[in-house]
């Protein structure tokens, strides 16, 4: 049986590598740091709108690559094959698509085609309202008219290895991944799911994991000391989950 994963999810905003709540910049990060949590993958985002400090987002990434022994995720600016490759370039391991792909489904099947499909991540960002789940993307500035469920199963049919889901609503939240919309996509896509947004302890984790997720993201409880990786593998061990430890 394949282990679950934990992974950390940092946002690159206009130069300096942050946690986000609600998508916003909360909190400073290093790689040493970063490193010294014992993840077993990492996700890096640019939210940058502009293509300034793409140079040091760069150079971040190479220090991540060549600091941290573990898969590097990169997302941010993807829209063509040339985009993905300059990050493969600098040491991503894997590459995650959300408003890119949105816009040019199409670059799924050529990404995939081109770097395999281990290599390529696509984003289900979502928000709930009126009860209803929508499909977003821009850190939930925009919404999209296709249903998430919908883009997911796309995804899957265009060739993605994994699939992220991103909570908008329970970002930095601290109050738990949305179970609910897992439960409604797990038992309709084959491929492996990540969950992301809200996770506030290690109980967060046990919860989805039970629910299909595998893996786990989040940042914003790493931080503290008392809620190292180790004791996050620890608790859910002796859950009896089997995790990479």
């Amino acid at each position: 049986m394949v282990r679950k994963r934990v992974i950390t999810f940092l946002t690159f905003y206009n130069g300096v590598l942050f946690r986000t709540k609600k998508f916003k910049p909360d909190y400073r990060y290093t790689v040493n740091f970063v490193d010294s949590w014992s993840i077993d993958e990492i996700v890096i985002i640019d939210i940058t709108k502009e293509n300034k400090n793409k140079d040091v987002f760069f150079k971040l990434i190479k220090r991540f690559s060549e600091e941290c022994f573990v898969p590097l995720t990169i997302g941010g600016g993807i829209f063509e094959k040339e985009d993905a490759f300059k990050y493969l370039n600098v040491g991503a391991d894997k590459l995650l698509l959300n408003s890119g792909a949105i816009k040019n489904p199409a670059i799924i099947s050529e990404l995939t085609k081109s770097f395999g499909a281990q290599c390529v991540i696509g984003c289900v960002e979502f928000m709930k309202l009126e009860n209803q789940y929508i499909l977003c993307y821009n850190s939930g500035k925009n919404v999209s008219d296709i249903k998430p469920l919908d883009w997911a199963k796309k995804l899957q049919d265009l060739g993605v290895g994994e699939i992220l889901l991103n909570s908008v609503d329970k970002d930095g939240s601290l109050t738990g991944y949305d179970l609910e919309f897992l439960d409604i996509i797990r038992d309709k896509i084959k491929i492996p799911l990540l969950v992301s947004g809200g996770a506030g302890s290690w109980k967060h984790f046990e919860e989805a994991i039970k629910k299909g997720a595998d893996a786990v993201c989040t940042s914003n409880i790493y931080h503290f000391t008392e809620k190292s990786i180790s004791s996050a593998k620890l608790f859910l061990k002796n859950k009896n989950l089997l995790v990479r430890y």
